[in-house]
């Protein structure tokens, strides 16, 4: 019986799940066109078809990644949702991502080709940029009731996205202690860090 013919749109869907497990290997300077469409089992000219090159499907994986982690993270995140929970919700959503896609988290981890600003936009940078844009409302409420400037919440923000982050880098290779512990750990630094938060930091270091 002679295989159905997929669609252009489950096309795309191939190659794109192709690519980025290519990517996630061998990151984008040891990928190639020609790599992926072995794999794939179609020809270069499929390739250039839906996406123009190796730059082009590169910047529809590192999109939908992204895009993944992002709701991931911020699907967890509310108004509704107390500090602590807020933070241990956002790191247990970062590390859930690493453990059920860590070919999509090494492609976000890993450097962006050079002289590529739109695909750069997409990457782990624009993405934590995104996510720190949310937790500066979070802080700003929490600085408001406990009389800080809220001026400073974007530093706060970036700081705790950031040590999340490294963490669950970190983690992604040792897989060890569990999940659940590293974002029990990571709660209380950040949270009791927080609670404990003088009016002044700054004077700390005189």
């Amino acid at each position: 019986m002679r295989e159905r013919r997929m669609t252009a749109s489950e096309r795309r869907t191939q190659l794109v799940g192709v690519a980025k497990q290519v990517f996630a290997e061998l990151g984008y300077d040891g990928a190639s066109i020609e790599e992926i469409a072995a794999r794939a089992k179609v020809s270069k000219p499929v390739i250039y078809e839906h996406f123009g090159g190796k730059e082009g499907i590169y910047a529809v994986v590192v999109d939908r990644e992204s895009a993944a982690l992002l709701q991931m993270i911020t699907s967890r995140l509310g108004p509704d949702v107390g500090a602590r929970q807020q933070i241990h919700e956002s790191a247990m959503a970062f590390l859930d991502y690493i453990e059920a896609d860590p070919a999509g988290f090494r492609v976000l981890t890993r450097d962006t080709p050079s002289g590529s600003s739109g695909v750069a936009g997409g990457s782990m940078a624009g993405l934590l940029s995104d996510v720190a844009a949310k937790a500066e409302g979070i802080l700003a409420g929490f600085f408001a009731e406990a009389e800080i400037d809220t001026s400073v919440s974007p530093l706060y923000a970036h700081a705790l996205v950031g040590m999340i982050v490294h963490v669950g880098a970190w983690w992604s290779e040792v897989r060890e202690p569990s999940k659940e512990e590293v974002a029990g750990h990571l709660t209380a630094l950040s949270y009791l860090g927080l609670a404990r938060l003088p009016k002044e930091p700054h004077r700390l270091g005189r």
